[in-house]
């Protein structure tokens, strides 16, 4: 199934300022405040009852509207953007597709790149205004309204800073979004979770003794923040993420070439900040509170301040006129948006390249935070495909090594629907002949459970025992667990205003 549009004809979006625009457009999507807020907590705060969902605190709120704050307390001329890709609803509206092909779309996109270009800086809004690290009175913490989520964050964090460097080796390049906290007027610290690109990067560059040059472009279009969060094998060492987006748009992302360090940024970002990643240099993340947490995560708790992180030393900080600062909740639905349809995207490939036709769709469900669980809808046709549905489980933790659950479903269960999908698990599953382990397998190390203190079968932290959970109907019983079927009207004779 194709889902590729001309995008660049439909679609205006192509930063952060017209997809602002877009939702405008659109009813009960966007919201703003002139109300002052303190990006110290306070804004996390709000924007949790707004419309955060995904696995944070309740009473929070699934599919609200995006924010925007237009008075941040101590910063002048700037506001504040969270929650665009907070729903799926909005993500589709961003890339001209229905919701529930998202996965299918962002499949299609991989296998049809668009090479990012660079422009003149003449053409880049996001050095309108520039400000260098080597200027008096210079310090990130004025410049930037980076907010912290909780009361006891380790400090403001860059949460949706869209991260750029270049293999010293190769000069082939990655983008993708990294823990950033700001520790001081000039450095900012940098978790990188094993295994991504930008830290083989980094690695090589420390192994060389250099520095190795990052651009972090923040206020982007949505197209990027999504295609960013692809990961190997879909896209292995060497793919840079935003010929994605380029697919995505009908159009190449335009780059321009940084004012300090020999690296590019997003030309139509509203802010970047301009670094080097320093070899062998360490700090600990929460040097400045000593509270021994980060901040929030997508898991819905907030991870463990680490002891020692490569710094950024900052160069510089240029941003556009009356920039637009973006940010997220950690364990909010924008999390599982970016992370979860790249994933449904990298299990739909795989799967349909082994058996093509049989999986129909995947969910990377909000509880795994668009990692931790993937929901799929397989078909089975013949009394042959019966134990293929769990090949494709298997193959879907190998299209996806951060995935720890899978839930199998059949055709006639709407996976986008929880209760739904319980109810196949409560009456299409046994869980002495439908459940898989797989102990011992690396998964993600900021799922707590994944510690050697709670399960012997776990050797070391980031460990996990992947489980399949098989909630479909045997071949040979189908006809035994047909849905009750209700006869088909149309509803808009009696409620013509029926959604």
């Amino acid at each position: 199934m194709s889902t590729k549009k001309s995008h660049a004809d439909i679609n205006p979006v192509h930063d952060l300022r017209s997809a602002l625009a877009l939702l405008k457009t659109l009813p009960n999507e966007l919201v703003t405040t002139e109300v002052e807020v303190d990006p110290n907590a306070e804004l996390s705060g709000v924007y949790r009852y707004v419309g955060a969902g995904g696995t944070c605190m309740r009473p929070t709120r699934k599919n609200g509207p995006a924010m925007v704050f237009n008075k941040i307390k101590g910063f002048d001329d700037i506001s504040v953007a969270i929650g665009l890709v907070g729903s799926r609803k909005r993500v589709g509206q961003f890339l001209g597709c229905a919701p529930e092909k998202l996965g299918f779309l962002l499949r299609d996109s991989v296998h049809t790149p668009i090479a990012p270009i660079t422009i003149d800086a003449k053409g880049a809004p996001c050095q309108e205004v520039v400000h260098l690290a080597t200027d008096a009175g210079f310090d990130l913490r004025a410049l930037l309204p980076a907010p912290t989520n909780t009361e006891e964050d380790a400090g403001p964090y860059v949460t949706m800073g869209l991260c750029y460097a270049s293999d010293p080796d190769t000069g082939e390049s990655d983008i993708t979004i990294h823990r950033l906290c700001v520790q001081s007027r000039d450095e900012l610290s940098m978790w990188l979770t094993p295994g991504r690109h930008i830290d083989a990067f980094r690695q090589k560059a420390e192994a060389a003794g250099k520095p190795l040059a990052i651009s972090i472009s923040i206020g982007v279009d949505p197209a990027i923040e999504i295609a960013a969060c692809f990961e190997p094998p879909t896209t292995p060492l060497g793919f840079n993420e935003l010929s994605i987006a380029g697919s995505l748009r009908g159009r190449a992302v335009e780059m321009v070439q940084c004012k300090t360090i020999n690296e590019r940024c997003i030309a139509h970002a509203e802010i970047v900040i301009e670094g080097e990643l320093l070899p062998n240099v360490r700090l600990r993340e929460d040097q400045n509170t000593h509270t021994g947490k980060a901040m929030p995560e997508f898991p819905g708790y907030t991870g463990g301040a680490k002891a020692a992180l490569p710094v950024i030393k900052v160069k510089a900080v240029t941003h556009r006129l009356h920039p637009i600062w973006r940010t997220t909740i950690g364990p909010g639905e924008e999390h599982v948006n970016m992370a979860g349809i790249p994933t449904e995207a990298s299990i739909l490939d795989l799967v349909n390249r082994a058996m093509p036709g049989k999986l129909l769709n995947v969910f990377a469900h909000s509880a795994g935070g668009g990692k931790l669980l993937a929901v799929m809808q397989f078909k089975k046709s013949a009394a042959v495909d019966e134990g293929r549905q769990r090949q494709a489980g298997l193959l879907a933790f190998a299209a996806f090594p951060e995935l720890k659950h899978v839930i199998l479903v059949d055709e006639d269960v709407d996976i986008f629907d929880s209760d739904d999908v319980m109810w196949a698990m409560q009456t299409r599953y046994q869980g002495d002949v439908d459940t898989v382990f797989i102990p011992g397998v690396r998964c993600h190390p900021l799922d707590p459970s994944q510690v050697p203190a709670y399960s012997p079968s776990i050797l070391q932290e980031g460990m996990s025992c992947k489980t399949i959970f098989d909630c479909t109907v045997p071949f040979s019983m189908k006809s035994q667990f047909e849905r009750s079927r209700f006869k088909d009207v149309d509803v808009k004779r009696f409620l013509p205003d029926f959604e």
